[in-house]
């Protein structure tokens, strides 16, 4: 088994951390929030002992990677033009994408915005949407009239990140349990925004350890957002709007390269999108192979259920990778 390898590549104007185990195909990981390269420690030495090149990175603003404060530097022309310069940096033409959370709504442009670079995707947790007519935060801030919205709540530079930062083992340890299969993460909406941050509407998680996350797993996550800050990966949903102007007059290109699709069977995301959330998907994703539902998983399905999902990635690679 080869071993775990660490380096900083500079692409374009900042520098990526990257993760690296085996050689061979490239498999490329994107994690969300609040997420590392770490989120990946799972998939790495097993698509690494299945003749892959597994990639897992710190999202720019996460870790050991640049973190801009301009949330503009999150758009879609920045941060596809991180993971282009990551394959060109390492010298590889075309690579099978991975990405979770915003990191699979980012991967979901790749195709459009990175043609020719994309052999296939794998996706977690977030389906793909069509582009709204509507700007981000004119529904964020309509939605947190009713009730508290994390996504309206991260959009103003300072609350979020003092919040998140005071004490960042308590906060990740909160935001991972809420969005598990552990817990109904709906049940946060019963609370108004008025006078109220995040850690206010999270339940009180269990003691570690969990069946799927450690204290050793959590304190390095902490290690991490206690030296950086939430500010950077809160950027990323600063960004929304900047994107949404990207996609604006442009359609939703239909997605042709081979594609699979995970999430978890109680995943807030697919709880709260309407009766079939997978419609759009189907639409507009004719290289779609199959969605894949894990019992009991919530929004971390990769590691709430590390080898249901390495299986069904190595699958997928199988025939497609």
């Amino acid at each position: 088994m080869s071993s775990l390898r660490h380096r900083t590549i500079g692409v374009g104007g900042i520098r990526l951390h990257t993760a690296e185990q085996g050689a061979g195909p490239a498999v490329v990981m994107c994690h969300g929030f609040p997420g590392l390269w770490y989120s990946w420690r799972n998939q790495l030495p097993v698509l690494a002992a299945n003749g892959f090149h597994a990639i897992a990175l710190d999202m720019r603003g996460y870790g050991r990677s640049d973190g801009p404060a301009d949330p503009a530097a999150y758009d879609r022309t920045n941060t596809v033009a991180d993971l282009v310069g990551l394959l060109d940096a390492l010298a590889i033409d075309d690579a099978v994408f991975v990405g979770h959370d915003f990191g699979a709504a980012l991967v979901w442009d790749l195709p459009r915005w990175a043609p020719g670079r994309v052999k296939a995707l794998i996706q977690l947790s977030v389906p793909r949407t069509r582009t709204s007519a509507r700007r981000p935060t004119t529904t964020f801030a309509e939605v947190a009239t009713r009730h508290f919205f994390h996504l309206h709540y991260f959009q103003k530079k300072g609350p979020a990140d003092e919040e998140l930062g005071a004490n960042p083992a308590l906060s990740l340890t909160k935001i991972f349990w809420a969005l598990s299969g552990g817990y109904r993460y709906r049940d946060i909406f019963r609370h108004p925004s008025e006078g109220r941050g995040y850690l206010d509407v999270l339940p009180e998680p269990p003691p570690l350890p969990w069946r799927w996350m450690s204290q050793r797993d959590l304190d390095h996550y902490a290690r991490e957002f206690s030296r950086t800050g939430f500010t950077g990966g809160l950027n990323w949903y600063r960004a929304a709007d900047h994107v949404w102007s990207e996609q604006q007059g442009l359609p939703d290109p239909p997605i042709t390269v081979p594609t699979t699709f995970i999430t978890g069977e109680r995943d807030p995301v697919q709880q709260l999108s309407g009766p079939d959330p997978f419609q759009a998907m189907r639409d507009t994703v004719p290289g779609l192979d199959d969605i894949h539902i894990v019992a009991e998983a919530g929004h971390f399905v990769q590691l709430e259920a590390a080898e249901q999902v390495n299986n069904i990635m190595l699958a997928f690679l199988s025939r497609f990778g």
